[in-house]
């Protein structure tokens, strides 16, 4: 017997900013998906997106790109402070939302998308492209088989520097910008997936004039006194590097470790340093993975579950109130 085609998907991408652009390349990589829609609040922009990545459809309002019967699944890029109402507008018409990290700006707008997704029973997942990504899995499994031992201690960072600038996303603080939410998300998330929860946070920060952070240092507790020691920044480059301290040796994911990049495993001075081919940005993985759960009848995935992005922004909301950084 032969075997039918997959049911190409096709996506909608609601704010063309760059990760977009980043999101809408790999899109083309992958055969049975397609970008049939794109939306922005500027139509010439809209229609600038939809040439040049071949979508069918540029809609001038995320309204209207949300009312296309034609959309299986949404890609939402817009900044974290739109991402909750931006979601609920997908899901109430029965659309596949996947939602660019953060998920939303805190823990109750996140129950909030989720009470809608099982409500509508539609699939709903944060877009935390870095869980997909075959190196970050290789460390997974390395650090879950124990086969350097138990974890010790974490070092993970992320820095850049950027001209300060309130006009754009990430210095406004009303768009939810500033170095932890952008940034910091991911040497957290690098520690939850590893080591789980913190039993305490330590944190500081600089600011901004207009009260967004500048950089956040932070030290998680766990037991028998494990530590990860995390760090972000805006205002200077970092090695963006996760380590993983263990027993019987170190485990490195080198620079960019959130990005499609190279682990260096390390044993008494020796180091060994483990490539993985990759030939697109990276954002295919975690759409491949969501487009499978959509043949499949899922609601939610479960590489990035509910329950660990409940934990994740539960996180940002404990190191926000320790640093006093409110939006």
């Amino acid at each position: 017997m032969i075997q039918s085609p997959p049911k190409k998907i096709k996506w909608g991408i609601i704010g063309l900013g760059r990760i977009a652009n980043s999101f809408a390349t790999d899109l083309l990589t992958i055969p049975d998906a397609e970008l049939y829609a794109v939306a922005s609040r500027d139509q010439e922009k809209a229609d600038y997106f939809a040439d040049k990545y071949d979508a069918k459809k540029a809609y001038n309002s995320y309204e209207a790109l949300a009312n296309d019967p034609e959309i299986d699944a949404v890609y939402i890029a817009t900044p974290h402070a739109l991402h909750k109402e931006n979601a609920l507008m997908c899901l109430e018409k029965g659309i596949a939302v996947l939602g660019e990290k953060p998920f939303a700006m805190n823990a109750e707008e996140v129950e909030i998308m989720i009470a809608k997704a099982k409500e509508k029973n539609v699939l709903l997942m944060e877009a935390l492209w870095t869980y997909f990504l075959p190196h970050y899995q290789y460390v997974l499994k390395l650090l879950e088989s124990k086969t350097y031992g138990n974890i010790l201690k974490i070092e993970s960072d992320f820095g850049f520097q950027r001209e300060y600038n309130t006009k754009t996303r990430l210095f406004n603080k009303a768009m939810g910008g500033g170095s932890l939410l952008d940034i910091g998300i991911y040497p957290i998330f690098a520690t939850l997936s590893t080591l789980g929860l913190p039993k305490h946070i330590d944190a500081s920060a600089t600011f901004f004039e207009n009260g967004i952070d500048s950089s956040c240092t932070m030290i998680f507790g766990y037991q028998n006194n494990v530590e990860a020691h995390l760090k972000s920044s805006l205002l200077e480059v970092l090695p963006t590097e996760a380590i993983f301290y263990c027993e019987k040796g170190v485990i490195k994911i080198n620079t960019q470790f959130h990005c499609p990049s190279t682990v260096s495993l390390i044993v008494d001075g020796n180091e060994e340093v483990k490539e993985f081919g990759y030939k697109t940005i990276g954002y295919n993985y975690e759409t491949i993975h969501f487009n499978q759960l959509i043949r499949d009848g899922k609601t939610e995935s479960d590489i990035m579950t509910f329950e660990f992005s409940r934990n994740l922004i539960k996180t940002l909301d404990s190191v926000r109130k320790v640093i006093n950084l409110e939006y």
